[in-house]
Order: structure tokens, then C-alpha cells, then sequence
């Protein structure tokens, strides 16, 4: 039952899809005049619903309705596949594409589709290389404004995301993900050459270096490369002296914990590698290997002068100074050199008798 004439008539457009009101300035048309006063104010700016909690102002009284949900907590858009509950209808509308696996929003230039236009504006700065995500401390700039918050983490040192295994902790979910195929075993990241698998997508990159050659951290000192970052910082040891791994017995220092671990050995006494054939041990296995050259007669290292072979490449390098005259070994009482430590120390018996 209709009062008013006018409500008659506007009722009556909606049966005959007729829309009568125009707006003058983009010329979107509406069955109702109030509607079409409403839609004006998004062209005048005019916010006449305003909310008494927090003051913030609205061109609609629907859109001041769904506000309202933020204070009350009421969500009353639930999804029935998974009870997801929603304060906006549109927000269960986009949540159900999870459920139906909806894409409606396609990228022009690589054809990847998404549930919600929003990640389809971010995905498609990739294409661009817009950044407009920009890090208030360092200028780092994101294309995605997830990654922003993840980055933050850097400096903030929070890490949000905690394995539950171990109780580690991680500033980004992807590396909490990464972390958890250690406890899973998974390795999902197979190398196409030689088929090794690995947990982690870094360490797969690592691993195809092997294969390439690569090896892009370079010493700006000497201009050698390293596959690895930690070889190169290990490396630079080397310039600058730094021995930071100390033995705890004798006090002697070196520049790599490896050379530490090995020379422990010579307190302790552990000789961990062992030679199948005679029984011998070694501290080191590259002696283990050399010593191995012995049952087998192979004499890998050769000579490039004459052709003479030995089993080990230290006793290599000791021939090679046979052609190059190379004698490091200096006596400090008469400044005579030798080619041999063993040369040396039989002439120092010479000055001792004196």
C-alpha cells in the first residue's frame, strides 16, 4: 500500500527497469530520485552519516551501517561450507571463491587469474615494476604491500611466525614454511641434472652452482669467486688477518672453525678416518685419500715440466721447486736457503756444533 503517488511511481520503475534519474555528471542513471541524491554525494565529497563512536563519515547510510559492525563485532555474512563468519556481504561473496576455486579476475599479461581484483592490481606491478609500498626506514620499496609488512620485520626484529617443533622462530611465514620440511623430511626442489632433492628453494639454487660453475660472491682484494657467501667471508680472513676460532688448550687461532675442529684432534688424539685396508687413521680425510694412493699405486698429481707423477699434491709441489729453484726455506744465522725443510735442519746442525 502506497501513500504517496510519487512512491507509487518510483516503484513502478523498478518492475519496468526504467531509470528515470540521471545523474548530470557521469550519467549514471537510478530508478529512485533518493538514490539518486545519494550517488551525488561521491561527485560533492558530502559525508552526511557519520558514526558516534569514531567520528569517521560516510556518503551512504548503508556504508555507515556495515561500519558500525568494526565496533559491535557482529558478522552477520557466514559461509556455509566452512562457517567463516563476515561483517560485509561482499567479504563472504569474495571468501566463497576460496571454496569454488573462482578466478574471475585474469591478468592481460601473463593470463594468471585471481579471486580478488586487489591482488590482480598488485600482481599486475610486477609487469610494471611499480613499488608504491615504500619501507619508512631504509626507502626499500614493494610491489605488494604484505611484503612491506613482512620486510618491516628486519627492523622491528619481530618474528611472528614460530614452529611449534622446535620452537624457532621466523619474521615471514614463507621461511616458517621452508623451516618445516627440516622436521617433515620433504624435499620438494629436485635438481633436473643430477636429481638431488632438497627442502628449501636456496638451497637447490646453491646446489645447481655445482653444476654451472658459478660462483658469484667475489673478493674485491684478489678477485676470487666463491659459490658460497659464507666461503667468501671465510675467504677474507685470509686479508685480513682475522683468526677469530681459538683452541681453548694451546690458545693457537685460526681463520676457519674447520681447521680448528681438525687441529683438536691433535689433543684429543681422534683420528676419525680410517684406511680399509691397513687399518691406518688419519686426522684429515684429503690424508686419508692421499694415503689411499698407496695401495692403489695411482699417482694423480703430474708434473707439467717432466711428466713425473706422485700420489700426493704436497709432494708435487716439493718437486716443483726442483725446476723453479724455488728454496723457502731460509736459515737466519747466514741467510742460506734450501729448497727442503729437512735440508734445513741438517744445516742448522752445522752452526749448533760451532
Amino acid at each position: 500500500m502506497f501513500t504517496w503517488n510519487k512512491s507509487k511511481k518510483e516503484h513502478r520503475h523498478i518492475n519496468t527497469g526504467e531509470k528515470p534519474f540521471k545523474c548530470e555528471i557521469c550519467d549514471k542513471s537510478f530508478t529512485r530520485y533518493g538514490h539518486l541524491q545519494l550517488h551525488l554525494n561521491i561527485h560533492t565529497g558530502e559525508k552526511p552519516f557519520k558514526c558516534e563512536v569514531c567520528d569517521e563519515s560516510f556518503s551512504r547510510n548503508g556504508s555507515l551501517k556495515q561500519h558500525m559492525s568494526i565496533h559491535t563485532g557482529e558478522k552477520p555474512y557466514k559461509c556455509e561450507v566452512c562457517e567463516y563468519s563476515f561483517a560485509r556481504k561482499w567479504h563472504l561473496k569474495r571468501h566463497l571463491m576460496i571454496h569454488t576455486g573462482e578466478k574471475p579476475f585474469k591478468c592481460e599479461v601473463c593470463d594468471e587469474s585471481f579471486s580478488q581484483i586487489g591482488n590482480l592490481k598488485q600482481h599486475i606491478w610486477i609487469h610494471t615494476g611499480e613499488k608504491p609500498f615504500k619501507c619508512e626506514v631504509c626507502d626499500a620499496s614493494f610491489a605488494q604491500n604484505r611484503t612491506l609488512k613482512e620486510h618491516m620485520s628486519i627492523h622491528t626484529g619481530e618474528k611472528p611466525f614460530k614452529c611449534e617443533l622446535c620452537d624457532k622462530s621466523f619474521a615471514q611465514n614463507r621461511n616458517l614454511k621452508e623451516h618445516m620440511r627440516i622436521h617433515s623430511g620433504e624435499k620438494q626442489f629436485k635438481c633436473e641434472v643430477c636429481n638431488a632433492s632438497f627442502g628449501q628453494i636456496k638451497l637447490l639454487k646453491r646446489h645447481i652452482r655445482i653444476h654451472t660453475g658459478e660462483k658469484p660472491f667475489h673478493c674485491q682484494v684478489c678477485d676470487e669467486s666463491f659459490a658460497q657467501n659464507k666461503y667468501l667471508k671465510r675467504h677474507m680472513n685470509i686479508h685480513t688477518g682475522q683468526k677469530p676460532f681459538k683452541c681453548e688448550i694451546c690458545d693457537k687461532s685460526f681463520s676457519r672453525n674447520e681447521t680448528l675442529k681438525q687441529h683438536v684432534m691433535i689433543h684429543t688424539g681422534e683420528k676419525p678416518f680410517k684406511c680399509e685396508v691397513c687399518d691406518e687413521s688419519f686426522v684429515q680425510n684429503i690424508s686419508l685419500k692421499q694415503h689411499k694412493s698407496k695401495h692403489t699405486g695411482e699417482n694423480p698429481f703430474k708434473c707439467d715440466v717432466c711428466g713425473k707423477s706422485f700420489s700426493q699434491n704436497g709432494t708435487l709441489k716439493v718437486h716443483m721447486r726442483t725446476h723453479t729453484g724455488e728454496k723457502p726455506f731460509k736459515c737466519e744465522m747466514c741467510d742460506k736457503s734450501f729448497a727442503h725443510i729437512i735440508s734445513l735442519k741438517q744445516h742448522m746442525s752445522t752452526h749448533t756444533q760451532e
